[in-house]
């Protein structure tokens, strides 16, 4: 009985310790439910025939209409071609380049100068799509762009339209997500790099391992569980294209939807030009639903390759 009076004390005050972080992440879950899981009710649209008088609830069911009328457009393959093609290439560029950074940003023995660095590398996470689209109006702008003035300056006759031209925009959205993006996934490989102990490059150097070497033998295989979460997580957003990418910073240009169509934007227009709330809603649900999918496949390979940095 007294050792049974111990346990629930102890389970009392375990509780009593716990009631600040419950207040702590009381925020954090009322707008994960507010806006993550209670908005999943409106999920029933992707098979209804919305109209506004009858309500979400109340309207005409179609079974999965609005998914053949998604799927059986002249867009769809160019859109799923587009979304799934873009995203592969941001994972691997995004992985490189950053584990490249981290690992020359690590070599760097002052602190200023490598606080100087990782404030540059960041600094473009910060901005907003919008203002990185006034930047690449700014140089490619037909009439005052500064590429069509240099042009003119070097004897060019004609300017040109680079809002139209398709060969163009492949490399550079892959160069700006890139730009963008890189300094975050940096900032989180160098948090692992500076835990790993100094003794195993000390022990190296002895060897005779060149820098290289330390960083294949010693930082790589300690970076394996980061590298494995990022590209898992990353596999579940690979139908979701980034919307401020591909509609603002293009323009949302026409003359450039072979190559900068995505679903998002699909959808972004479909809704403002038909306003079918059916076929958008059953867009949205393919995306999420194959995400879903593709992040347990990549989760299921990361388990049969190395259990200990699969996710769950």
């Amino acid at each position: 009985m007294a050792g049974h009076k111990v346990e629930v004390k102890r389970r009392k005050i375990w509780r009593k310790r716990d009631i600040p972080l419950y207040i702590m992440a009381a925020p954090a879950v009322v707008l994960l439910l507010l806006f993550n899981y209670f908005p999943m009710g409106g999920l029933v649209l992707s098979f209804k025939k919305f109209s506004v008088s009858k309500g979400i609830f109340g309207s005409e069911w179609t079974g999965f209409q609005n998914f053949k009328f998604l799927f059986a457009s002249t867009d769809a393959y160019v859109i799923v071609r587009n979304t799934l093609l873009y995203n592969i290439v941001f994972i691997i560029t995004g992985i490189v380049l950053a584990l490249g950074m981290a690992l020359l940003l690590s070599e760097i023995h002052s602190r200023r100068s490598a606080k100087v660095y990782q404030t540059i590398y960041m600094l473009p996470y910060f901005l907003s799509w919008a203002v990185v689209a006034i930047v690449v109006t700014a140089f490619l702008d037909r009439s005052k762009g500064f590429v069509n003035q240099i042009m003119m300056l070097l004897g060019s006759e004609g300017l040109i339209n680079w809002y139209h031209e398709l060969r163009l925009w492949p490399p550079l959205l892959v160069f700006l997500a890139a730009w963008k993006g890189v300094g975050y996934q940096t900032v989180l490989f160098l948090a692992v790099i500076s835990g790993i102990s100094g003794e195993y490059y000390e022990a190296a150097a002895l060897d005779g391992a060149s820098k290289l070497q330390q960083a294949r033998y010693i930082t790589l295989p300690h970076l394996r569980m980061i590298i494995s979460i990022n590209l898992i997580m990353s596999m579940g957003g690979i139908f979701h294209g980034d919307f401020g990418l591909f509609y603002t910073v293009t323009g949302n240009s026409g003359a450039l939807y072979p190559v900068t169509n995505v679903i998002d934007t699909y959808i972004f227009n479909g809704l403002k030009t038909q306003a079918n709330l059916g076929m958008t809603t059953a867009a949205g649900m393919f995306q999420s639903v194959v995400g879903f999918v593709f992040l347990l496949a990549a989760n299921k390979i990361v388990n049969r390759i190395d259990p200990e940095n699969a996710l769950f």
